[in-house]
């Protein structure tokens, strides 16, 4: 199976519900796709002026298609989610994200032609970016990250991705049955 051909299925798989955008740009970095998702819910009492609560939920996806995993890989990612993703993406460049944010995710897919060695696999899963706002009054922010290996129709993901592991497992069946 192509890069290609795995994201394409992965972005079937995503558009009923995210916004995506192709070749999207951000800070001089190119990814070959990004998908957006935001949620909005609030509880009120009788009419709406009399409101109890309301949130705000976001995923940003950025898709990456690379040849190997590395350490180094993983690194770029998190200095990427600091010093870029996470200020524009979930604090529009301000000091804290905006009033009822309950959570944003940032997530990394990496689609790669080769598995990680062990050492690799190990970072994946140690994988941690988690900043909360005014003592999570305003909410958090959680990085994770996704590695789908095509050589061996594997997939490693970081403890904060785990719960994603089987969407990516499912689009390798999934892309076998219809070939």
């Amino acid at each position: 199976m192509t890069p290609e051909a795995y994201m394409d299925e992965l972005l079937l798989r995503y558009k009923s519900n995210f916004d995506i955008t192709k070749n999207f740009e951000m800070d001089s970095e190119v990814f070959p796709a990004y998908a957006f998702f935001s949620s909005f819910g609030e509880r009120y009492v009788l009419k709406k002026e009399a409101k109890l609560w309301a949130i705000k939920a976001y995923e940003h996806v950025f898709f990456i298609k690379e040849q190997e995993v590395s350490v180094d890989k993983l690194n770029e990612i998190k200095r990427f989610i600091e010093e870029s993703a996470e200020p524009c993406l979930v604090r529009n460049n301000q000091k804290y994200p905006e009033k009822d944010h309950m959570c944003s995710y940032l997530t990394f897919v990496i689609i790669s032609d080769k598995t990680p060695d062990k050492e690799t696999q190990k970072a994946i899963r140690k994988f941690n970016f988690d900043k909360g706002y005014l003592f999570n009054f305003r909410g958090h922010s959680e990085g994770r990250v996704i590695v789908a290996s095509l050589d061996t129709n594997s997939v490693c993901t970081s403890r904060t991705g785990k719960e994603l592991r089987k969407i990516f497992e499912d689009a390798f069946i999934n892309k076998k049955r219809l070939a």
